[in-house]
């Protein structure tokens, strides 16, 4: 398969390491995660830190169309960033952006969150302490951490709409994009059950999730793919 350009990033053939039942089910997956909000201008953003720095990319271009006037980049490091943004995921997409045309006084910096739950609530914090008046936030994110955004910000932030934003991109292209890496597929499942368990905690609020989706995720689990599950 020839190779091909992504977001800047040149991608090749496929790794023989996922099989084709495994991308087809979690390819169902991907798109459960995605909750296709329409995008439209917004009080504020909140970025949230990862380990792929296009969602900085991303939020730089919708600043520049206008859709928000403020943007709070949110993010310590994890186990998958240390090495990669050792200043803290927060700063190096704050600078990434800013070198992408985001003006400088138009960024806050929450650099402690180390879950969703608290990207959301520190971040509401630095944008009160802003004297921001917020009545919608546009939670821009990793594809595949729409719906549990969505349902985190519904819960510890209800006085505010959220709108859910990523990059658009196939899950297949996404796979190549970041290596073909299994931790991908790790990673979705991780938040889908995320999604199914936080609600009974009071993180976030009831999702219904697909039978089919569910049973994606039991095979999935059980082909190995579980590193970022609950207590692994």
């Amino acid at each position: 398969m020839p190779a091909s350009t992504i977001t800047g990033v040149c991608v090749t053939n496929d790794s023989p390491g996922i099989t084709d039942a495994h991308r087809a089910d979690a390819r169902l997956v991907w798109e459960y995660h995605q909750v296709h909000h329409e995008l439209r201008p917004c009080s504020a953003a909140i970025v949230l830190g990862c380990n792929d720095l296009s969602v900085a990319t991303f939020a730089a271009e919708l600043y520049r169309g206008g859709l928000f006037p403020i943007v709070v980049f949110s993010g310590a490091t994890s186990r998958d960033t240390a090495d990669r943004f050792p200043r803290g995921e927060a700063f190096h997409f704050r600078d990434h952006a800013v070198e992408l045309g985001v003006h400088e006084n138009a960024t806050l910096v929450e650099p402690y969150a180390t879950n969703t739950g608290e990207n959301i609530t520190l971040s509401r914090d630095v944008l009160r302490e802003a004297h921001v008046n917020v009545d919608s936030v546009m939670l821009i994110c990793m594809p595949y951490m729409e719906r549990r955004a969505y349902a985190t910000c519904r819960k510890q932030w209800p006085e505010v709409e959220p709108v859910c934003a990523s990059a658009s991109i196939e899950f297949d292209d996404y796979l190549k994009l970041m290596g073909d890496d299994p931790v991908v597929i790790d990673m979705m499942l991780g938040d889908l059950q995320r999604v199914m368990e936080y609600p009974k905690y009071g993180f976030a609020i009831e999702q219904d999730v697909p039978d089919d989706v569910v049973a994606a995720f039991t095979r999935l689990r059980h082909a190995g793919y579980a590193s970022r599950l609950l207590g692994s």
